[in-house]
């Protein structure tokens, strides 16, 4: 049949699939008004006879993948954006990004839209919820690439992320080598695979040191500014606070400096701080933060060349990638000091 493929018309696929030919044309326009079943059968008959339009030379493709976030109001989704805009721009290929903002609505009207565009794949950087989304997408034949899923992602479905729990591990380190004992935690969405992994880091480095777990000390957090201030309000305000709290992310390690700020510490002095991700904001703060460097664009632009290896049918070598994080050190931790202002034990 390869040898054939570029003498295939729309008569061929249609007596294949058993439908009429206006019904392959509408499979091949995006039109919605096909059954979910036949719209099944006439796009695996193209694929399996290489279809391709009349006066083109190449195969039937969109030339499209999907970037598909909860939200796009962080620089940490710029980041990936970034990434795969990179590769994707230098294979030909658009990019379309969407925000579904976690309602079943949206995340319908995007499917439906995805349907139209014929997109070659989808790379997914969402998690609770998104298990409808996987069976849509396998249904469609629609290859995906998942960017840090919470854990409960399907075996086949490759998945993206970084080495959360050796940075979790390092940042606090960086902490206890400093003579820190009294260190906060504020932990990120706890239904995230990559938040759990770097309070198991945290747990892991305290408890190599011989220090005790004091669950007092660890306190909920979102990924976000607000969720930083809130929790290091929770922790400063301790008749005992911490003398070094580790936010993993940073953008809640600048919620940590607000909250700081107001009560009037000092952040090296009587705080130190280190965050997790290292955006271009974290070099810019004052002090600059100390963080852990999560290859945020690289990981986006894995994601990107893995999808479009899938979308060409091509092998990939390991369902599962984990990309290495690194402790950056800068000015807001120092050496912990018992005279030292606030942070006298």
């Amino acid at each position: 049949m390869a040898a054939s493929a570029r003498r295939v018309t729309i008569a061929t696929i249609a007596e294949a699939a058993g439908v009429s030919v206006p019904t392959v044309s509408r499979v091949l326009n995006g039109r919605t008004d096909v059954s979910p079943e036949t719209r099944d059968r006439i796009e695996h008959l193209l694929r399996e006879h290489d279809y391709r339009p009349r006066n083109s030379r190449q195969p039937l493709r969109a030339g499209l993948i999907d970037l598909v976030f909860h939200d796009l109001d962080s620089p940490w989704a710029v980041e990936l954006i970034r990434g795969v805009e990179e590769v994707t721009h230098a294979a030909g290929v658009g990019t379309v990004i969407s925000a579904v903002h976690r309602r079943t609505a949206s995340t319908r009207q995007w499917l439906q839209n995805l349907r139209s565009r014929q997109s070659d794949g989808v790379v997914l950087v969402i998690s609770d919820g998104a298990g409808p989304v996987y069976t849509e997408l396998h249904r469609l034949n629609v290859p995906m690439v998942i960017i840090d899923p919470a854990g409960g992602a399907a075996a086949d479905v490759p998945t993206i992320g970084a080495t959360n729990w050796s940075g979790g591990r390092s940042a606090t380190e960086h902490l206890i080598s400093l003579g820190h004992t009294r260190i906060g935690l504020i932990e990120g969405p706890r239904n995230l695979l990559c938040s759990r992994a770097r309070l198991d880091g945290y747990r892991a480095a305290l408890e190599s040191a011989g220090l005790r777990v004091d669950r007092k000390l660890i306190e909920p957090g979102d990924f976000r500014h607000e969720g930083g201030f809130a929790a290091a309000q929770r922790l400063l305000d301790r008749d005992d606070p911490p003398t070094a709290i580790f936010a993993s992310s940073d953008q809640m390690a600048l919620g940590v400096y607000e909250a700081a700020r107001l009560r009037g510490f000092r952040v090296p002095d009587d705080l130190s701080v280190v965050g997790f991700d290292d955006l271009p904001e974290a070099r810019w703060s004052s002090p600059p933060l100390t963080t852990v460097r999560q290859p945020l664009a690289d990981m986006g632009g894995l994601a990107a060349r893995t999808v479009l290896r899938l979308s060409r049918g091509e092998p990939i070598e390991t369902p599962r990638v984990e990309l290495a994080t690194e402790l950056v050190v800068r000015e807001s931790t120092r050496l912990f000091a018992e005279t030292g202002g606030k942070t006298t034990e």
